[in-house]
């Protein structure tokens, strides 16, 4: 049985991870690829739920409770969804995936990012991305860019920033499964981007 590709698309708050995630997997629906999308939360009955939780602006949630909460969903959708998508040999195009968990949890809550990928790691064993594309931003333009404004994505620029180091660090520890592309540009030239990174090609 062949297996697919697990591909998520990871970033600050307004980087246009799910536009870009979006248009990458029609894109390679169009070479031909079997395409599963799907977001972090959610995605499942459960991790809806949890989702509903963690984006509610008036709900006070600890650090490591919100770290819990991420890693619940997500143990769920790779169990229920991802896992299967790839056993079956579709690719998965993750709108976030554990990777924002180590940035945001991790880095931007100093919960320490080892210590939020040892619980994510329990709960996805050996469902995890295969290439992550990282969308940097400014922090501050990030923040203008965003549609709707959540619980995390009301934290401010500073801790944006925080994140953004976060993704950077991630990215130079593991420069094999990044690839990184600059959001302020273009959409045209960001996805031409992204799918040289996956595919080698451009269209």
């Amino acid at each position: 049985m062949t297996t697919g590709r697990y591909v998520t698309f990871e970033g600050i708050e307004g980087a246009g991870k799910s536009t870009v995630a979006a248009l990458a997997a029609e894109r390679l629906r169009d070479v031909g690829m079997s395409v599963v999308e799907v977001r972090e939360p959610g995605g499942t009955t459960a991790g809806e739920q949890i989702r509903s939780v963690l984006l509610d602006g008036d709900a006070h949630l600890e650090g490591w409770t919100e770290a819990l909460l991420f890693a619940a969903a997500r143990a769920q959708l790779a169990a229920e969804v991802i896992k299967p998508a790839l056993m079956s040999g579709s690719w998965v195009v993750g709108d976030r995936s554990v990777y924002s968990s180590l940035a945001y949890q991790g880095g931007g809550r100093r919960l320490g990012i080892e210590a939020v990928e040892a619980i994510n790691r329990q709960g996805l064993g050996d469902v995890w991305p295969d290439h992550v594309v990282l969308l940097r931003i400014d922090a501050s333009t990030g923040l203008d860019r965003q549609d709707v404004e959540d619980r995390i994505g009301s934290e401010g620029a500073e801790f944006q920033s925080h994140v953004a180091e976060a993704f950077d660090l991630l990215a130079k520890l593991e420069p094999d499964r990044f690839t990184t592309v600059e959001a302020s540009l273009p959409l045209d030239h960001v996805l031409d981007e992204v799918m040289r990174g996956l595919l080698g090609v451009s269209r």
